[in-house]
């Protein structure tokens, strides 16, 4: 265990170091709240972590630290629906706790942004949670090991009993439900659309230099991708409100792909953070939603 806290130390390093940068890129940028009025209609909004904020997909919107994207999915949904308020609350690195209470100085709790009048509400959270995502890019792809069924990450995560990023998701599920749950409370009138997230690692395959994981690994990390989306899937269904299913329209769309959706290790400033979403998903995304919405 004290390797992955230095491994993670390190990752939480970088991420300060990228953080850092995103705010001098962002400076040229307008300041935003996150809040649009656009005329007569419904009032919209988005929660979520940084698989809807889309951090580096242009054009970046600081968001007191959030990062959010001029056209990630919630701001090309806003486009389409021309709501009268729009409100995307949605911040890179938020977990479900983040709902409740603030994420950082001067960033609200995100549920406080769904208010009585509130028509339309879009939730996909739950990745960062227990650091079940960062476990798997910023530790599990450091570990080296060879051979076609070699999973270190998988054997590492078992090695006290269980598995705890298994079990980490199973937690998850509990977690949106709860969050669901305060969104009711709070808009009793909303229509709640849970999304899903998407496939990141091939199901068939490697691309060490996009994904550095062991051939073991590959398969172990879908499992964990997939569980999470199944636990979204599961909270939505609970609750009987509905939910996108990102998972099976991104098939074929995996980092390893000749068409993806998600970057790979590698940060893109013009495009996408690294082992996040690209533009191209978040239309995608956009898409599915407004055919739910009907």
């Amino acid at each position: 265990m004290r390797r992955t806290k230095l491994v993670l130390l390190a990752a939480a390093s970088l991420v300060a170091s990228l953080v850092a940068g995103l705010v001098a890129m962002a400076a040229p940028v307008a300041a935003q709240n996150g809040e649009a009025q656009n005329g007569d209609g419904l009032r919209y909004v988005a929660l979520g972590d940084s698989y809807t904020a889309a951090p580096l997909v242009p054009q970046i919107i600081p968001a007191g630290g959030c990062f959010q994207s001029t056209h990630n999915y919630p701001h090309l949904l806003a486009a389409a629906l021309q709501p009268a308020v729009f409100v995307d609350a949605s911040c890179s690195g938020a977990q479900t706790r983040d709902m409740f209470a603030s994420q950082m100085s001067g960033v609200a709790p995100q549920l406080d942004a769904v208010t009585p009048d509130t028509d339309l509400v879009t939730l996909s959270i739950g990745g960062n949670d227990s650091s079940v995502f960062g476990t798997l890019v910023g530790y599990c792809t450091q570990l080296v090991a060879t051979g076609p069924d070699a999973a270190p990450c998988r054997d590492e995560m078992r090695s006290s009993g269980g598995d705890r990023l298994f079990q980490a998701v199973a937690l998850t599920q509990d977690r949106v439900v709860a969050v669901i749950e305060a969104i009711k409370d709070r808009a009793p009138d909303a229509r709640i659309i849970v999304v899903g997230y998407p496939q990141i690692a091939p199901r068939h395959g490697s691309c060490p230099a996009l994904l550095p994981l062991a051939a073991g690994d590959l398969r172990y990390a879908n499992q964990v991708n997939q569980r999470l989306t199944l636990a979204l899937r599961h909270a939505a269904a609970r609750q009987h409100v509905e939910y996108v299913d990102v998972w099976r329209a991104s098939q074929g769309h995996d980092i390893c792909s000749a068409d993806p959706w998600i970057n790979g290790q590698h940060t893109d400033v013009t495009r996408a953070q690294a082992f996040h979403p690209f533009a191209e998903e978040q239309a995608a995304v956009a898409d599915l939603v407004l055919a739910e919405l009907g």
